[in-house]
């Protein structure tokens, strides 16, 4: 990737080596693109990572050491558009694993960095012409914790 105009920057105390890991694990197209590591002048061991920049399906990211100071909140979260169910079932799956699940298709990972994983079916039945059809699809949607396509269908369908 050549010189992006902006980038997102998620602040760790000390887990952004392994959290880059992870994340470049879990989706298609990833690769970690660089690492700065400190020296000499550095705040903290000579040779532990200071950022780590990679790219998660084609969109870059910096992964930053930056101590206890900062704590990841729901206030930001980062949405992935899945078109099948088995997208969500894996992204849903994988941050699971030492994360916790909350409502509407949120979940936090357990890095604590919150995720949407969302169908891109959801808006589209939320913002349906038809307003019966939407309400019923948004009634599903926030008894649901990860978002169920097929019962999405079902309920805005009036099944």
């Amino acid at each position: 990737m050549n010189d992006p105009k902006y980038s997102t920057c998620l602040w760790f105390d000390g887990q952004a080596e392994e959290a880059t890991k992870f994340y470049v694990s879990i989706f298609p197209n990833s690769r970690v693109v660089d690492t700065l590591r400190w020296g000499d002048a550095g705040g903290a061991r000579k040779g532990a990572l200071l950022t780590s920049e990679f790219e998660l399906d084609g969109r870059h990211f910096i992964a930053l050491n930056g101590g206890p100071q900062y704590q990841f909140t729901p206030a930001i979260s980062l949405v992935i558009n899945c078109d099948t169910q088995a997208e969500v079932d894996h992204y849903w799956s994988c941050f699971l694993e030492g994360g916790k699940a909350q409502a509407c298709g949120w979940i936090t990972d357990r890095y604590g960095v919150s995720w949407q994983v969302t169908p891109k079916i959801l808006p589209k039945l939320l913002k349906d012409p038809d307003t019966a059809r939407a309400n019923r699809a948004m009634r599903a949607m926030m008894d649901m914790v990860k978002i169920d396509i097929a019962a999405l269908l079902k309920a805005a369908d009036g099944k």
